[in-house]
């Protein structure tokens, strides 16, 4: 049910009014945090968005953050986040998406997690996740979490609390991390920007061994200006300013990466939208369709099992304790390495041939469908066989992860609605170092075609209120 209390002014409001607001004192952190606890309070019960709440220790940090006395330079000054329960948080346990693989309480940060309270952000709490962030779908055995807008559709996965919580704007800004289209996914689902950074421009320090090399840190933002700051801060650098890029050459592909499975027609429209966006803004696009050989789709799948059995070893769980689905991609983890299926040349050659596509065929981006149908039904998908899982995350989602496995950025932007009403969205790749490129992009569809920020009913910020003065 969406929630149609007018709710306290600031909830509503982006990460940089937050931020603006509290550093010129129209707003006190404490204020901005306990509105939106409140707001949590009221929604997500219909969303299960949320494992944990922080509350009196987010009031706290608040205060913290009141009290001190230069804030021109916390670019997140005052705003509450929410980040992802498979990421440390001092004082929690990391539940990585069930009980059964809950570690103990954390004695510190995560590097992110210290880049964002060094920004000025409060941490509101840590949002729900799948079990060992496999799937593309996020409930347990506790909850099933609620996309904002239609209930009865998942928001993705596996950062699908996060973008539950910002679609309903229970945050304005969510910490994710994207393994195999953990953030994009989840973003394409709920309608926001989601960033995927490039290898090694953000520390990942996530699992065993980072699924890989696949696996990077990002946020899930309503606006490109907060996904843009998010970046900045996860990245350890100053924010910079967008700048709207020169014409650019753009690849437009439909081409899936798994054989048998292709975009519907919202997503073909939707990438249809986009290319007139790229015209309206001034750049070329032209066909480019990489070549996904069938070889880097089964590479790929052995390597997210093996990722799944990397971590449970490192973890020392009883693989007896994990759901079905996930015991079943352990087994074939461990299978896919005997047998020596999971190799980093192989991920090393897709990579050079990633970089090299973008070179042979003179564009600057690659642009791709964000999914291929929509979201399927939140539901029970935990208690799920095996089967039944793989084919419902890939029928819905297979143009993400080949980019995991280059490692190279990608966003995905919201284009429109599809005739039921969700949102739908376009996905943006380009070469190492492309990230404010990508964001420069994203930029100029949001001027284009501005997106509603939130889910219908939820909290919208009003023209005259003082977050947006």
């Amino acid at each position: 049910m969406a929630v149609q209390d007018i709710m306290p002014t600031w909830v509503g409001a982006t990460a940089k009014q937050v931020a603006r607001g509290v550093r010129r004192g129209d707003v006190s952190a404490t204020q901005v945090v306990a509105d939106h606890l409140d707001h949590i309070a009221r929604a997500d019960a219909d969303l299960a968005a949320f494992r944990v709440l922080r509350g009196g220790e987010a009031i706290t940090e608040a205060e913290k953050v009141d009290e001190e006395e230069d804030l021109a330079n916390l670019p997140l000054a005052g705003v509450p986040v929410a980040v992802k329960e498979n990421t440390p948080v001092a004082g929690l346990p990391t539940w990585n998406g069930s009980a059964a693989v809950r570690t103990p309480v954390a004695e510190a940060d995560h590097e992110v997690v210290r880049r964002l309270r060094g920004a000025g952000a409060v941490i509101l709490g840590v949002t729900r996740m799948p079990e060992l962030g496999l799937w593309a779908l996020t409930d347990d055995e506790t909850a099933v979490t609620r996309n904002p807008w239609d209930t009865r559709r998942t928001p993705g996965g596996s950062s699908g609390g996060a973008a539950a919580a910002v679609a309903a704007g229970l945050v304005p800004m969510a910490h994710g991390n994207d393994g195999l289209g953990s953030i994009r996914i989840p973003a394409a689902c709920c309608g926001l920007v989601g960033l995927k950074p490039g290898r090694g421009v953000i520390p990942s320090q996530l699992g065993a061994d980072d699924w890989f090399g696949l696996a990077e840190h990002g946020v899930l933002t309503t606006t490109v200006a907060d996904a843009a700051v998010g970046f900045s801060v996860l990245a350890g650098r100053r924010p910079e300013k967008l700048v709207p890029p020169q014409r650019l050459r753009v690849g437009v592909s439909l081409r899936s990466p798994v054989r048998g499975v292709s975009p519907d027609a919202p997503n073909r429209d939707a990438v249809a939208a986009a290319g007139r966006l790229l015209a309206a803004a001034g750049h070329d696009t032209v066909p480019a369709d990489p070549v996904y050989p069938t070889r880097l789709g089964l590479q790929g799948i052995a390597t997210w099992f093996a990722a799944a059995a990397a971590d449970v070893r490192a973890s020392g769980v009883d693989r007896r304790s994990l759901q079905q689905r996930s015991r079943r991609h352990v087994a074939l983890g461990e299978w896919a390495q005997r047998r020596g299926y999971v190799r980093e040349a192989d991920r090393a050659a897709w990579r050079v041939r990633s970089v090299g596509f973008f070179s042979d065929h003179s564009i600057d981006l690659l642009l791709t469908p964000a999914l291929a149908a929509p979201p399927p039904e939140a539901a029970g998908w935990s208690s799920r066989s095996w089967r039944a899982n793989m084919a419902a995350n890939i029928r819905y989602a297979p143009f993400a992860a080949p980019w995991n496995v280059a490692g190279l950025p990608s966003i995905v932007v919201p284009v429109g609605r599809r005739p039921d009403g969700l949102p739908v969205a376009v996905q943006l790749i380009g070469p190492p170092g492309s990230e404010l490129l990508l964001l420069g992009v994203a930029g100029q569809f949001e001027m284009e075609s501005p997106w509603p920020r939130h889910a219908p009913g939820y909290p919208r910020v009003g023209t005259g209120s003082p977050a947006v003065a």
